[in-house]
C-alpha cells in the first residue's frame, strides 16, 4: 500500500463517493459527491468504478505528497493550477506522483469543487455503506469530518498503466432548470415570475447541507410553514425570510418550508460548481424535458469509458521556447519604424 499525504488543504475539502441513495426512508442523508460527473470522469480516468470514494477539494488550494511508493491520480471538476513537482498537470488527465512528490493545487478558477480520484480508490471504513462525509452526522471514513493537513490516505500503489484523458460536453453556461412544485401553490403567480426573471447570487454562507441565494424576497401566500415533508437534492426552500436555499446532499430528509421548485436532476452538478457572488437565473422546463435531460445524462454516465483516449505525451523545453522569437518579429508601439519589416534582398 501507498500513502497520499494531505500536505495543506483548505475547508470545504472531504472524501465524497456515490452518496447513500436509499437511506432517506430511514431519515439518513444521502451524501456524496455534489457534482456527480465530475466525480465519475475522475474515477473512470483511474479504472475505478465512477462513483468510488474520492476528495472533494473546495475553492483555495490543496497539496498532497506521495508516500510509500507511486500514486496514480486525476482531475477533473472546477479548473485551478495543477503540477506534480512543477510539471503541468492538465485536468480530465490522469498522472502519476512518484514517491517523494508533491501534487499542488491552487485555487479554483472556474466553479467550486475540483475532484482528486485515486488509482484504485481510499481505503476506509464503509458506514451505511458508504465512505462520504457528512460532518454534522459524524459520518464517513477515513474521517468523519473534513479533511486537514496531515490525515494520511490509504492508497494502492501505482499500477503504471499509461495514462488517459476523457473528453465531456461543455456544459453551457445557460440558466438553471427546474421545475416548479411541490408547493409551488403556496406563492402567488407574481412571485413566481419574480423568481424566474430575477437574477440570483450564491451565498458565501452556503454549504453541502443548503446553498442560500441572494436575491429578491419571495412571500408566501399563507405563511411559511407547512407540514414536516420529504426533501431531494435541488428542493428549493423559501423560509421565512423569503430568501430562497436549495437543497444539496448533506440536507435533512424532510422539512417544513414550502418548496417552490426543484432543480432537475441534469443541473444539479452545473448548479453546485456556481461559486459565491456569482450572477445566475432559473428557467421552467417540462417534466418530459426534465426526464428528457435525466436519460441522456444516465447516458453520459454509463458511457465515460468510451471516451478515454491516450495521453500523447507532449515533452516541451520551456527554457528553449522562451528564447525563441516564436512570435516574429518584435515591434514598438511608440517607434514607427519598427512595424514594417524590410523585405530581403533575395525575396
Amino acid at each position: 500500500m501507498s500513502k497520499l499525504i494531505v500536505s495543506q488543504i483548505g475547508p470545504a475539502s472531504s472524501v465524497q463517493d456515490g452518496g447513500r441513495p436509499g437511506s432517506q426512508r430511514y431519515g439518513l442523508t444521502p451524501s456524496g459527491a455534489l457534482d456527480r460527473l465530475a466525480l465519475a470522469a475522475a474515477n473512470t480516468l483511474v479504472g475505478n468504478e465512477p462513483f468510488a470514494a474520492a476528495v472533494e477539494i473546495g475553492p483555495f488550494g490543496a497539496s498532497f505528497t506521495a508516500r510509500c511508493g507511486a500514486v496514480r491520480i486525476a482531475l477533473a471538476g472546477a479548473s485551478r493550477s495543477a503540477d506534480i513537482a512543477g510539471r503541468a498537470v492538465a485536468f480530465y488527465t490522469s498522472a502519476t506522483l512518484a514517491e517523494g512528490e508533491t501534487l499542488t493545487l491552487g485555487f479554483a478558477k472556474r466553479g467550486a469543487f475540483s475532484y482528486l480520484a485515486i488509482e484504485g480508490g481510499i481505503t476506509g471504513e464503509p458506514m451505511f455503506g458508504s465512505l462520504a462525509v457528512n460532518a454534522r452526522a459524524g459520518l464517513g471514513s477515513p474521517y468523519p469530518r473534513p479533511l486537514q493537513s496531515g490525515d494520511e490516505l490509504q492508497v494502492q500503489r501505482a499500477s503504471g498503466a499509461a495514462e488517459r484523458r476523457i473528453a465531456l460536453p461543455e456544459r453551457p453556461d445557460a440558466p438553471i432548470r427546474i421545475l416548479f412544485g411541490p408547493q409551488d401553490d403556496e406563492f402567488s403567480e407574481d412571485n413566481k415570475k419574480l423568481f424566474l426573471n430575477s437574477e440570483w447570487k450564491i451565498s458565501a454562507t452556503s454549504d453541502r447541507m443548503g446553498y442560500r441565494l441572494e436575491g429578491p424576497v419571495i412571500k408566501h401566500l399563507h405563511g411559511h410553514n407547512i407540514v414536516s415533508d420529504g426533501t431531494v437534492n435541488g428542493s428549493i426552500q423559501v423560509p421565512g425570510n423569503g430568501q430562497p436555499i436549495v437543497l444539496m446532499p448533506d440536507r435533512g430528509t424532510s422539512g417544513g418550508y414550502p418548496k417552490i421548485a426543484t432543480v432537475i436532476s441534469a443541473d444539479l452538478g452545473r448548479f453546485a460548481q456556481i461559486s459565491a457572488g456569482h450572477s445566475f437565473r432559473f428557467k421552467t422546463v417540462t417534466m418530459a424535458e426534465a426526464q428528457a435531460e435525466a436519460r441522456k445524462f444516465a447516458e453520459l454516465l454509463a458511457t465515460l469509458s468510451d471516451r478515454l483516449r491516450p495521453l500523447e505525451g507532449l515533452d516541451l523545453n520551456l527554457e528553449a521556447l522562451s528564447a525563441a522569437n516564436v512570435a516574429g518579429h518584435a515591434v514598438n508601439a511608440v517607434d514607427a519604424a519598427t512595424w514594417q519589416v524590410a523585405e530581403s534582398a533575395t525575396s
